[in-house]
């Protein structure tokens, strides 16, 4: 056999192990999805070098990153925004970076997560630690990271054993995840105390995240996501108020004197969830101070009777048709407050 011949070989059986895994996992009810990762943030965090004063960037946590919908806030607005919210992160080393490092003075939309918002300015800790990341990813990322990202796209997009995250979800197929799931000795299990945490949102090119429909109608799989949420909440340290608001403060100060506009949203939670943020995070000491010394336009779920009935499947989040409602009625709020007069669309 010479080496043509080997190679055709090489090249079939390797088609028919792809094709026969990849049958598998749609077979499983997996499909191709685009990762929520570094390099997509960074490609994002790029368009904010170019941004004008009429442009809409939103920061936060994962909940600004799951209820304000790309596509409906820019029907709505005329204008698409750029979406940097960071799951599990602080949105503070991001606000800093834009502040800092662009010349942007546009509108800055700012989900606040109590419990991350409030954690800590500690550059070790995790949720600083996991926003900052991705900003020192994008300033220091290689033209060869920036390739193979373009063309890992189309791949992540249509093929499903491409499918990863930074999070590190228990349910991944991809290979590297796999071996990590292959535990022995003393070392089998990462942590026996914590819940299985499973993938419950789905990332489009845009970076729009959506909640997947599982986690939407499936009360028993959305039940195994809040208990993650209740892991979380109880182990979480005290947060760090007072460094925190500074923090933000001073940056706030800056971003104004450039005549740009802050809003600050605090998106809808529900059941455990809420009653564990009112319980450590009660709104009057944490929200309401922070509104008062920031003078800026403040957005409450709670403050409004279209936004009251509205419940998180996992305590958390929103559905995605909620998701879309939110967003849309969010907007008209803007608008009536002469907040988005100036968008138009690209």
């Amino acid at each position: 056999m010479n080496l043509k011949q080997s190679l055709i070989i090489a090249f079939i059986l390797s088609a028919i192990s792809i094709a026969a895994w990849e049958f598998y996992w749609r077979s499983n009810g997996k499909y191709p999805t685009l990762n929520e990762d570094k390099s997509l943030w960074a490609m994002h965090r790029a368009d904010a070098e170019t941004a004008t004063k009429e442009d809409v960037i939103i920061l936060g946590s994962s909940r600004a990153f799951f209820d304000i919908q790309i596509k409906t806030f820019e029907e709505a607005s005329g204008k698409k925004p750029i979406q940097l919210a960071c799951p599990g992160a602080s949105p503070l080393p991001t606000f800093h970076d834009i502040v800092n490092n662009t010349n942007f003075n546009g509108t800055i939309i700012i989900g606040v997560t109590p419990g991350l918002f409030f954690s800590t300015t500690f550059p070790e800790a995790f949720p600083w630690k996991r926003s900052q990341s991705r900003t020192d990813y994008f300033k220091n990322r290689t033209y060869a990271q920036r390739l193979n990202f373009e063309l890992s796209i189309p791949l992540q997009q249509n093929l499903v054993l491409m499918s990863a995250e930074e999070e590190e979800w228990d349910d991944d197929i991809d290979l590297k995840s796999l071996l990590r799931q292959v535990r022995v000795g003393e070392n089998r299990t990462k942590n026996p105390y914590a819940p299985p945490f499973y993938y419950f949102g789905d990332t489009n090119l845009d970076r729009n995240m959506k909640m997947t429909n599982k986690t939407a109608v499936d009360t028993a799989f959305a039940n195994s996501i809040i208990k993650v949420w209740h892991y979380f909440g109880k182990g979480a340290p005290p947060p760090d108020k007072k460094s925190t608001t500074a923090y933000f403060l001073e940056d706030l100060k800056k971003f104004k004197a450039r005549n740009g506009t802050v809003l600050l949203i605090r998106c809808p939670s529900s059941g455990g969830v809420r009653m564990g943020e009112n319980m450590k995070l009660p709104r009057k000491d944490f929200w309401d101070e922070l509104v008062k010394q920031a003078q800026v336009k403040s957005y409450h779920f709670e403050d409004y009777e279209q936004f009251k009935h509205l419940t998180c499947p996992e305590e958390s989040h929103l559905s995605e048709k909620d998701a879309i409602y939110f967003t849309r009625e969010l907007v008209k709020l803007m608008k009536s407050d002469n907040l988005l007069t100036n968008s138009k669309t690209n």
